[in-house]
């Protein structure tokens, strides 16, 4: 009779109930590495980004090092690894680490260990603290080079060490942000280098000879500069003269747009995939007619980029890149010409802030509904207009004189304002609830309900199919409106 059938163990189980106490014996005590050759890991690397690093190549000596650290004790049967993600960005939000998470979460995961080659690839700041719960939640292991193995999750001293680490990441982003920001301030100052970017409409890029950098020089690198385009720079230089003249922007747009000269999406799509190329706007202009680089000096940080919290409530989910219009405080202007000028400084700087006149302007005109009445076929706001020499309000419905009328929008809405003013006392009885028996000794004036409107931030609107003006507050009440006299 055999051994197993006389209830002893095999040699082959016996071996295996060794290395599951010994597995079992690495796992309860954290802050020593297991005696066993069996502990199955996963990989996690990244690399953030494509251009100025080798993926191939990172991800290879990052792996040897985790390799490396875990010979003996275990293999690495699992690999995660991401490309061109940054290190601010939290797990959750990693294409690669996500899946490492949503693998973690699953008992049959295959692994019951993470190594990584490099801490700073995969943590950043405090996301060591958000993630470490979630290691002891699901008993997951941890094992980085620079605690020497595992990482004891319940230690003071390793929690320390990853603090450490952490702040140290944070500190070479910053300091790489900073460095990177100041010498790209002293190049646009100093030398009038032009830094890249899709160049202003009116502009192209030309050779400007062996780059500054003699390391790139010698790779066969070039520096480049702007150069008017013999295309696109007249249209620029008409337009500073139509607005020195005083037309308004969205006449200029209109002028340019029956003229079917393309707009600068449409001239350049290649660097422009983002937007439409249908047509100028008066955006458009306005942005060319802001732009000081067409005085011929070069100028960064107009639009710098911030980093806003995703959700205040949630800080763990980390931050986004934004970008705001910078005050010309905050702009840097390189100290001398850099490029052909297309417009003089003069002259731009009397273009800023010029507004086209308009006739037969009164200066005491008021428009008391201002901002509360809202369009009830396409909800805009109803803008002020003057008919007849009464206030008044229309909705074109998003059209404007910089385009050419749309066959398929809807007519222009009108409504004069005497015409709302009569009926704001029975809107103004059923929104109070006066009409329950609690009717004020006297009646409010026009004053005193648009006053109360703009207190609660009530909008009217109306619909001219119905001719009924209705609010948008907690308590919706409709009043029709008579027909014009």
């Amino acid at each position: 009779m055999s051994r197993a059938s006389k209830g002893v163990p095999s040699q082959s189980n016996a071996g295996r109930a060794r290395d599951m106490l010994q597995a079992w014996a690495g796992q309860s005590q954290p802050g020593q590495a297991p005696h066993c050759d069996r502990l199955r890991f996963a990989f996690y690397g990244r690399v953030s980004t494509e251009d100025y690093q080798d993926p191939v190549t990172s991800r290879a000596r990052q792996r040897e090092q985790a390799a490396a650290l875990v010979a003996g004790y275990g293999r690495i049967v699992a690999e995660y690894f991401d490309v061109g993600q940054s290190r601010e960005l939290p797990w959750a939000r990693r294409p690669e680490a996500a899946a490492l998470l949503a693998a973690m979460a699953d008992p049959d995961r295959g692994f019951e260990a993470i190594v990584i080659g490099e801490y700073e690839r995969a943590f950043h700041g405090s996301q060591f603290s958000l993630m470490a719960p979630l290691f002891v939640h699901y008993g997951v292991q941890l094992w980085t080079p620079e605690a020497g193995g595992q990482v004891d999750l319940t230690s003071d001293r390793d929690e320390q060490l990853m603090i450490a680490l952490g702040i140290q990441s944070r500190r070479e982003i910053a300091r790489t942000r900073i460095r990177v920001r100041h010498a790209m301030a002293t190049q646009t100052r100093e030398q009038g280098r032009y830094l890249g970017g899709r160049p202003p409409y009116g502009y192209r890029l030309v050779d400007a000879g062996p780059h500054p950098n003699r390391a790139h020089a010698a790779w066969g690198r070039r520096a480049r500069r702007l150069a008017p385009d013999p295309d696109s720079a007249p249209i620029v230089k008409w337009i500073f003269e139509q607005r020195l003249g005083g037309h308004s922007l969205a006449r200029i747009a209109r002028a340019l747009n029956d003229t079917e000269i393309p707009c600068p999406s449409a001239a350049d799509p290649e660097r422009n995939t983002h937007r439409s190329g249908t047509g100028w706007t008066l955006t458009t202009v306005r942005a060319i007619v802001a732009n000081p680089r067409y005085t011929g000096r070069q100028v960064w940080n107009r639009q710098p980029t911030e980093h806003d919290l995703i959700d205040p409530s949630n800080t763990g989910l980390g931050h986004r890149q934004v970008q705001r219009w910078n005050l010309p405080c905050g702009w840097v202007i390189s100290t001398r010409p850099a490029h052909p000028a297309l417009v003089s400084e003069a002259d731009f700087i009397s273009v800023q802030g010029l507004r086209a006149t308009r006739q037969n302007t009164a200066p005491d005109r008021r428009y008391l509904l201002a901002g509360i009445l809202r369009c009830g076929i396409c909800e805009r706001r109803l803008e002020s207009c003057w008919a007849n020499n009464r206030p008044a309000y229309r909705c074109r419905h998003g059209h404007t004189t910089a385009a050419k009328p749309d066959p398929d929008r809807p007519k222009n809405l009108y409504i004069r304002e005497d015409r709302i003013l009569a009926h704001l006392p029975a809107l103004h009885i059923l929104l109070t609830g006066a009409d329950h028996g609690h009717r004020p000794a006297e009646p409010p004036s026009t004053e005193q309900i648009i006053t109360h409107l703009r207190a609660h931030k009530i909008t009217l609107t109306y619909t001219p199919q119905t001719r009924a003006l209705q609010t948008d507050s907690p308590v919706v009440v409709k009043v029709f409106i008579d027909r014009a006299r």
